[in-house]
């Protein structure tokens, strides 16, 4: 299974993983590969930076999911999003609620 992996400065450390079954045989043409994601989930995420393609029958393993899901999720729904650790989520609330307060009292 191949898949392309992006990212979305709005939502650090967040993946977003589109599968590709038909690589390479996919490229003649140019395709919107987010076109796959709800509607209002993709419009939430803003601007998206491609990050690298990957062939995940040639990959051991991922650093932070299970790859097995990864490619249940790529063959059913056509994508996988990869959530930052929960550590990571808590800091980046905490940041954003100590920026919106001082942004009140500033």
């Amino acid at each position: 299974m191949h898949c392309d992996i992006y990212k979305f400065p709005k939502h650090d450390d967040m993946y977003v993983y589109i599968a590709r079954p038909d690589y390479p045989n996919d490229t003649d043409e140019i395709k919107d590969w987010l076109g796959v994601l709800p509607k209002e989930f993709r419009a939430s995420l803003g601007v998206s930076k491609f990050v690298m393609h990957l062939d995940l029958n040639a990959t051991q393993a991922l650093a932070r999911v299970d790859k097995d899901e990864v490619i249940a999720k790529l063959n059913t729904q056509g994508y996988f999003v990869q959530m930052p650790p929960q550590d990571v989520m808590r800091k980046q609330a905490e940041l954003r609620a100590l920026e919106a307060q001082d942004s009140k009292y500033h």
